[in-house]
């Protein structure tokens, strides 16, 4: 039974021990997941007979969580300037995940990680974690400090991936960088300025971490020293660099190319 504070003839709910979360897919995400404390979904009263909307009042019901129709002007209460497409919810956050605990539950099969260094905007960090997911990386590993965590934008951006991948916060990533390769992970850093093109890298048979920096600052040095190999982007201007959302998603999918490709010559 959860347990909340609230004003059911109002549609006020408690923000205490509780996020706000919107957008369909993202809830949607979270009830599918059964990771998640709901304290109470707030639905508008102009949302009926949507497709999505009927389904999280479905998965609401067979999970015990309370729902509510409101006005459109609550939600925007809740959600200020954000495009709550008609629901609102306020759920527990995101438990971040332990590295050793990531390590031993996923011990003897082949695994991939994202390391973030510095991502500060919440719709790159979304759009990164959604790519991820859709790439089969089993991780995403975030600095404590000085980085975006997980907030309703990421949420949201992200489509509830958030609920479907580790999120492992770390206070040291160099700490990190090198329990993985005490791990047998083999690290990868993306810097334009590297030599080799990030297709060159054998994705297939290794567990292999990417690390990927901010924007304006990259990779700090201390962790490009202690990366096996680092690999560009090649582009055919000299335009300074892709956003860091769709750079990950370009090296993530050549490992998703090579992976498939192996498969499809073994008949599998």
């Amino acid at each position: 039974m959860n347990t909340f504070v609230s004003d059911s003839d109002s549609g006020n709910i408690s923000k205490t021990n509780y996020t706000v979360v919107y957008g369909r897919n993202s809830i949607i995400e979270a009830l599918e997941s059964g990771e998640r404390e709901f304290n109470k979904i707030l639905i508008s009263n102009s949302a009926h007979n949507d497709e999505k909307i009927e389904k999280i009042k479905s998965l609401a019901k067979d999970k015990g969580v309370i729902f509510q129709f409101v006005g459109k002007e609550k939600l925007n209460q809740l959600a200020p300037e954000a495009k709550h497409q008609g629901v609102v919810a306020q759920i527990s956050p995101v438990k971040y995940e332990d590295l050793d605990d990531f390590l031993a539950n996923n011990s003897g099969q082949l695994t991939s990680l994202l390391i973030l260094d510095g991502i500060e905007d919440s719709h790159n960090l979304g759009a990164i974690i959604r790519s991820a997911v859709c790439a089969g990386v089993k991780g995403v590993i975030l600095p404590s400090r000085r980085s975006m965590l997980i907030n309703s934008t990421v949420e949201k951006t992200s489509a509830g991936a958030v609920n479907n991948i580790s999120i492992i916060k770390v206070n040291s990533l160099v700490n990190a960088v090198q329990r993985l390769k005490e791990n047998d992970y083999w690290v990868i850093a993306a810097d334009h300025h590297a030599k080799d093109n990030h297709y060159e890298i054998d994705y297939t048979d290794m567990n292999f971490a990417l690390i990927m920096g901010a924007e304006h600052s990259g990779i700090s040095k201390s962790l490009l020293k202690l990366a096996d190999f680092i690999v560009k982007i090649p582009m055919l201007t000299n335009f300074n660099s892709l956003n860091v959302s769709n750079a990950t998603a370009i090296i993530l999918f050549e490992s998703v190319r090579q992976k498939l490709s192996v498969s499809k010559k073994r008949g599998i």
